[in-house]
């Protein structure tokens, strides 16, 4: 069993207390976290409370995780790129096009059935029987570097890591315009689109701080290849901050407004570096994710354009 307690801040007074745990946790569904609510895991203020609990500030909730149980998620074998394993940590390259964790309707083909067969169910139970091993995630259209817990005590050390913002996160992309600073730092809170519940956008009223720092690698004629460095994870951050700033993703139909040029299949987006404390021996170690054959090829289009 976890248990994670923490108190409303002000940006979130009266806001339903599923919506809060969810921008607390933003590695738990909300479906999850309203069954916990329902199945009575969640107090505010030592008593329980329903759903559509309207938080007021300095509320103090706890929010108990059950015990994990036999995934029903099935374990397939599906070919993994490790970049680094122990007994504690995984860490994989994520292909494009593939999933991170199972959802309702799409329960195959996903990184956790390519785990679960991989280290034969030895994985955290923390995040219930969607997400076993799963501390973060990236979107199937975005390739690189993801970590998989392998125990409950990796996966608090990871999480907590996450948490303060101890964990380097570095992504590799190409924007659409020509950048012409060098580098800059985006600090805008990010939250749901208020018309479109599918997107995230920057949300001054109701979203969360978030915070990229980015610099410039390389120009072309009319894009930028840049290297961003995460301080914060919000959902799509990268998208929607460099979209915020006139230069989204090449390839981001969703936040750029654009059809995909050079026969693209998503955002042109890796995380290459992933740098942590690892969490039995203390020590700060790296990892990189080479680039993927379709970013260098489109690389080496543009240098020649």
């Amino acid at each position: 069993m976890n248990e994670v307690v923490f108190e409303i801040a002000p940006e979130m007074e009266d806001e339903r207390i599923d919506k809060c745990i969810t921008s607390y946790m933003d590695d738990l569904s909300r479906s999850y976290i309203q069954k916990m609510i329902k199945d009575g895991n969640v107090c505010v203020n030592d008593a329980a409370v329903k759903a559509n609990y309207r938080a007021r500030v300095d509320d103090r909730v706890r929010f108990v995780i059950p015990d994990s149980v036999e995934p029903d998620i099935p374990a397939q074998d599906i070919p993994l790129d490790i970049l680094y394993e122990d007994a504690d940590i995984l860490i994989v390259n994520k292909p494009k096009n593939m999933v991170v964790h199972p959802a309702p309707g799409h329960y195959e083909g996903t990184l956790v059935n390519a785990v679960l067969f991989h280290c034969r169910g030895a994985l955290s139970g923390i995040n219930g029987v969607m997400r076993p091993g799963i501390v973060h995630r990236i979107d199937k259209d975005t390739t690189g570097s993801i970590i998989v817990c392998k125990n409950d005590e990796a996966h608090n050390a990871v999480a907590e890591l996450l948490k303060t913002h101890d964990i380097t996160r570095k992504y590799r992309a190409i924007v659409h315009g020509v950048i012409k600073d060098e580098g800059g730092t985006v600090d805008a809170p990010i939250g749901r689109h208020p018309n479109d519940r599918k997107k995230m956008a920057v949300n001054e009223k109701n979203g969360r701080r978030a915070v990229t720092h980015y610099r410039v690698l390389e120009r072309f004629g009319q894009y930028t290849y840049i290297e961003c460095q995460l301080e914060t994870g919000r959902t799509h951050q990268i998208r929607v901050h460099m979209a915020s700033i006139g230069h989204p993703l090449l390839g981001d139909t969703v936040y750029s407004g654009r059809t995909a040029p050079f026969h693209l299949e998503g955002q042109v987006l890796h995380a290459m570096t992933i740098g942590l404390i690892h969490p039995r021996s203390g020590e700060y170690v790296t990892f990189e994710a080479p680039l993927p054959a379709y970013f260098e090829k489109l690389l080496s289009i543009l240098r020649t354009k």
